[in-house]
């Protein structure tokens, strides 16, 4: 039975990584809620086979076939042939993780900030957010919290990645997101009591003092701007590993009423979208505040939040000030 074609042969339009292959089939497999077991079992192949192709392992042509038939994606998106459409934000994440690891440097527009150099604080805040975005009422509601749980987890092994390989990142943030996320408050959905969303206000200031602290500070490596006007509403990343480039777009998003349910996205290499989605980065770069300046707008949209809602937690009942010493 025939064999993909070799990634040795230069030059050839379908040449292959298996390396690559293995990746999404993982990221895919994560994404499906099925188990190794499930999907070796329905593929007629080993979970030891499977195993193996997902860390690139040469894989038939048929086997690929059946795999992508399982998984519910097409053979030229497995294969990484154009673009990859990722319906799952599991598989989205995992591949985020994947092609994090050999990143050295990374453009960042997702949401009101970016999750890689986001505080402690916004992880921790973060489980609580996704939970509170799955409706009450939605099917299969129990797989939706499960695949929280898997999302969690792959940020959680993406932020140690980045704190130990520290690839440079230029952040580029939105003034309008930001500014919505300070008077919002991080929040996952819109019937929380007062108490609540008084908090989560705080949070979502806070976090936004950790940016203006990083500003401030410039680390190494780090680059900040904040756009005063109307930018993309799906976010893009553009990595830079040794060997190439890769872009994704993503309607996933995390922070203020996170999205990690409905969407498509997309990872590529072609040329065309990299060289257009640099300009576009090129542009806005050139247009953002940044250091000091963009340090100050963030202390002045904090200060016009504080007068417009203090926003301040009011002190607990004896009761309940008993209740949080007991938690602790």
């Amino acid at each position: 039975m025939p064999s993909l074609p070799s990634a040795r042969r230069k030059g050839t339009p379908l040449a292959v990584r298996y390396d690559d292959i293995g990746n999404r089939l993982k990221a895919f497999r994560l994404g499906s809620g099925l188990s190794a077991e499930e999907i070796a079992r329905r593929a007629g192949i080993s979970r030891t086979a499977l195993y193996r192709f997902e860390k690139g392992e040469l894989v038939k042509i048929e086997t690929v076939e059946k795999l992508a038939d399982l998984l519910e994606v097409s053979v030229t998106t497995l294969l990484g042939v154009g673009i990859e459409y990722i319906a799952s934000a599991v598989s989205y994440f995992e591949r985020m993780r994947q092609i994090e690891e050999r990143a050295e440097h990374i453009i960042v527009l997702a949401g009101p900030i970016s999750f890689l150099l986001a505080s402690d604080a916004f992880e921790a805040t973060l489980a609580t957010t996704l939970c509170e975005s799955i409706p009450e009422d939605l099917d299969q509601r129990e797989r939706a919290m499960e695949d929280i749980a898997r999302i969690l987890e792959l940020l959680r092994q993406r932020k140690i990645n980045y704190r130990r390989r520290q690839p440079s990142v230029v952040n580029l943030m939105s003034a309008l997101e930001l500014d919505r996320l300070v008077r919002n408050g991080m929040v996952g959905s819109y019937n929380l009591p007062e108490l609540v969303l008084r908090e989560r206000r705080l949070l979502a200031r806070a976090e936004v003092g950790h940016f203006v602290a990083m500003l401030e500070e410039d680390p190494i490596g780090v680059q900040i701007g904040i756009l005063a006007e109307t930018l993309p509403h799906t976010g893009f990343q553009i990595f830079r590993q040794p060997d190439r480039e890769i872009l994704t777009i993503s309607p996933f998003r995390l922070g203020e009423h996170p999205n990690v349910r409905i969407g498509v996205a997309m990872v590529t290499s072609a040329p065309e979208a990299l060289a257009l989605h640099h300009k576009v980065v090129a542009e806005m770069w050139k247009r953002a505040m940044k250091g000091s300046d963009a340090a100050r707008f963030l202390r002045a949209l904090l200060a016009s939040a504080e007068r417009e809602d203090p926003a301040e937690v009011p002190p607990r009942r004896p009761a309940e000030a008993v209740v949080a010493r007991r938690a602790r």
